[in-house]
């Protein structure tokens, strides 16, 4: 019999390694230890789950290769990642321990190949960005546009219900690049527009609308490099109530002038605002994937994904893929050792199950318009 996979969550206490927790402490075949600075708050989570995990207090900022010694995989669900530090990584290869992140980070992540040497050096698999984007994001464009002869848009959107619990991370990694200016492709071409700006709302089938605005993350990288659209490859985030979306837009406002360089200190006064308005709004929580082009007989092509997740689910969704890549580490059909982004690494079946337990709705809609009827439209 097999002996299970040793399994090390860093950041467990949070909003997302918590629910990972959560998930994981079900599996079979998986030795489950969580990890924090606060040792305290990691017993409350550890006192929920069907299955006593092991505990430890690792603080990603001061970790060493020592301290992951015997475990086969430590995933790092703390964040933030923007602007953040590769100590984490540098233990997992010096343990050579496989190691897996939820990194939403734009730089960390586009400088993540540069430890495939090392990690071939050292027999490790290194994943990053198995989250919501680009894991579950490029699962559901592989099914959108499969067999289409070219990708002229693409247009992605992840809108929390204002009930939805937030973690101090997710609110710095937000504010770190609010203001500043992001690089964005739009009508053919790099564009810089403001953090958090290009403020609308956002119609969502079966939802309503929700406000929207332009954030930084790699999926804009990887989206132009792993489809190549001719047009646009935009991502959009938006929050339930007007007063914290709106309200967060005029804030970037001394970032956009100049005024303040960053807004990320205030992340705790505006984490504790928050949370005075978190009772009104919904708990639904929303992502949607909608792609433009030439379908598979040369006709314009429309097509759309969305996801809703009522009941305070939203969190759970950006763990579901690296649920699906510890089972793949579990079943010894994990990549090869290198460092990988994790897009194109799973399939949106790896993803679904899990989906439909957690009581997740999910749909789709496609359109395509022949081409002479294209020209009649536009005539």
């Amino acid at each position: 019999m097999p002996s299970a996979l040793k399994v090390l969550i860093v950041g467990a206490s949070g909003v997302f390694g918590s629910r990972l927790a959560e998930l994981a402490s079900r599996e079979e075949g998986i030795e489950l230890t969580l990890a924090a600075r606060n040792l305290r708050k990691l017993e409350a989570v550890a006192g929920d789950l069907p299955r006593k995990p092991g505990l430890a207090r690792i603080d990603r900022d001061t970790v060493k290769s020592v301290d992951l010694v015997g475990y086969d995989l430590v995933i790092d669900a703390a964040g933030p990642f923007q602007s953040s530090h590769t100590k984490l990584i540098d233990a997992a290869i010096g343990a050579r321990v496989d190691y897996i992140d939820l990194a939403d980070g734009r730089e960390f992540v586009a400088s993540f190949p540069c430890f495939d040497n090392a990690a071939q050096e050292a027999g490790v698999t290194l994943v990053t960005g198995a989250s919501s984007i680009p894991a579950l994001s490029h699962a559901v464009i592989d099914k959108l546009t499969a067999g289409w002869q070219a990708i002229d848009a693409l247009r992605i959107g992840i809108y929390p219900g204002n009930r939805a619990p937030r973690g101090r991370s997710v609110v710095e990694a937000i504010l770190f690049y609010v203001g500043k200016p992001v690089r964005v492709f739009r009508e053919g071409e790099w564009q810089a527009v403001p953090g958090w700006g290009g403020l609308h709302r956002e119609e969502i089938p079966r939802i309503g609308k929700r406000w929207a605005s332009v954030c930084d993350t790699p999926e804009q990288d990887l989206l132009v490099e792993r489809y190549k659209p001719r047009q646009s490859a935009e991502f959009f985030a938006g929050l339930e109530l007007g007063l914290l979306h709106v309200g967060l837009w005029l804030c970037s406002l001394p970032v956009r002038l100049g005024w303040l360089r960053s807004l990320r200190r205030f992340a705790l006064p505006m984490l504790k605002v928050a949370e005075l308005v978190r009772l009104v709004g919904s708990d639904r929580g929303a992502m949607t994937v909608r792609a433009k082009g030439i379908g598979r007989s040369g006709q314009r092509a429309e097509a759309s994904w969305v996801l809703r997740a009522d009941a305070n689910r939203g969190p759970y969704v950006p763990v579901l893929a690296a649920l699906a890549m510890i089972r793949r580490f579990r079943e010894g059909s994990a990549p090869p050792p290198g460092a990988f982004v994790c897009s194109g690494l799973l399939d949106l079946r790896d993803f679904e199950g899990d989906m439909n337990r957690l009581g997740m709705e999910h749909w789709w809609e496609f359109d395509e318009v022949p081409a002479n009827e294209e020209s009649d439209l536009a005539a």
